[in-house]
């Protein structure tokens, strides 16, 4: 394989790597991706969730506006 090749092949790669996959699709029709993607950078970073319970009350907010509570069939603890 080429130099040319191996390039081209790098770029699929990583084009192939931005679809979207079934789990992204997931998160994307809650309507909470956004608040997703905090919440899981804040824990990320910290390494603890207790640290991140402004990012977790707002992705709650976000998921009970969206009715993805009733979806799911989620229950308030």
């Amino acid at each position: 394989m080429s130099n040319d090749e191996k390039k081209a092949a790098t770029v699929q790669n990583a084009e192939d790597d931005d679809d979207p996959d079934d789990w992204d699709k997931r998160i994307f029709s809650t309507g909470c991706s956004e608040e997703n993607a905090k919440l899981t950078d804040c824990y990320y970073e910290k390494k603890d969730w207790r640290v991140c319970k402004k990012e977790m009350e707002i992705f709650r907010r976000c998921w009970k506006a969206h009715g993805n509570d009733k979806r799911t069939g989620m229950k308030d603890a």
